[in-house]
């Protein structure tokens, strides 16, 4: 018997339960995993309230990293002991323990520490798909992103500035202002006090940007659009304050831009481009181009106000879960 967080229904943070649940033997292809740390996102929130729809009752959560305690039959890759990190899916690493598909695993170089590999097996690269796949951030280029004081924004702030871009942030206090220009980001902008359409045509002198990076939504999705330069492109890739409301196609056409709604599993769908991601991620890591922010830290029960937090904007930088 191994401690889950389980959901019976979509709902408030609430409905999140520690339970205790049988997993077994790894089956062939399968490793069981101990969990050290587990990362805390957004689309766990979007699972847990039914905006993606899971079959009920569930486990949750997207990422985690631990130890290798058992293999199934066919595993030739890994071995007991080894550090490994997961994160794509199905959810369920709200766990001690879980059983996860071998050619899924990520091996975890002994520079990034578990409590840092938990934050960056989704966000990390998430941010690396973003950056060099959706849109091919430039030196020289005017990024936007926002909820720049978050996990998510902090790491793509950091990065698109290693990679030459000037970056412009939106955030929600002075404080977080602060956070995100420590973070890479040239030009914070504090979206309770300023228009923030305004201010970035201001910056980069009435042009717009070439890409906005948005995982905010419904509040920030119209807005996004006034913000960029002539083909620029508008990356949806959460919806933090909820789905967009749908807009005429033709608003596309005055300036030719781009909209694309990506996921990080469409990017590593094969073997190989999962360990290629991975090992971008580690690299970038391991050369300063980006730092990652001390997590705070939750007990695997308190997960439902990780969540409270997270969603109530009281955190900044990465969450997780110890078990």
């Amino acid at each position: 018997m191994v401690k889950a967080i389980r959901i019976q229904k979509p709902g408030t943070a609430d409905q999140m339960k520690l339970e205790e649940v049988v997993l077994g033997a790894p089956k062939a292809g399968e490793v069981l995993v101990r969990h050290t740390a587990i990362g805390v996102n957004f689309i766990d929130i979007y699972h847990r309230s039914g905006a993606y729809p899971l079959t009920m009752p569930h486990g949750i959560g997207m990422e985690a990293v631990g130890v290798v305690e058992a293999i199934g039959k066919g595993v030739s890759d890994f071995k007991i002991g080894e550090r490994v990190g997961h994160t794509g899916g199905p959810p369920g690493s709200y766990a001690e323990k879980c059983l996860y598909k071998a050619d899924r695993l990520i091996k975890l170089p002994k520079s990034v520490p578990d409590k840092i590999a938990a934050t960056l097996m989704l966000k990390g690269m998430t941010a690396r798909y973003l950056l060099r796949q959706t849109y091919k951030v430039q030196k020289g280029d005017f990024v936007l992103v926002h909820a720049a004081a978050g996990g998510m924004g902090l790491l793509l702030c950091q990065w698109a500035k290693a990679l030459g871009a000037k970056v412009i942030g939106t955030t929600s206090s002075p404080a977080k202002m602060a956070l995100a220009k420590k973070n890479g980001c040239a030009f914070p902008i504090n979206y309770t006090k300023e228009d923030f359409v305004k201010k970035v045509m201001l910056i980069t002198k009435g042009k717009g940007v070439q890409v906005v990076y948005d995982g905010v939504g419904k509040d920030t999705f119209l807005k996004s659009m006034e913000c960029l330069d002539t083909r620029g492109h508008l990356v949806c890739f959460g919806a933090a304050s909820g789905q967009p409301a749908p807009f005429a196609l033709a608003a596309l056409g005055p300036k030719s831009l781009f909209v694309t709604r990506p996921s990080l599993f469409n990017y590593v769908l094969t073997r190989a481009d999962l360990v290629a991601n991975a090992k971008e991620v580690f690299k970038a890591y391991e050369t300063g181009m980006f730092k990652v922010q001390k997590p705070k830290e939750y007990k695997l029960a308190q997960a439902a106000q990780a969540h409270k937090d997270l969603a109530g904007r009281k955190t900044t930088g990465p969450s997780i879960l110890i078990p």
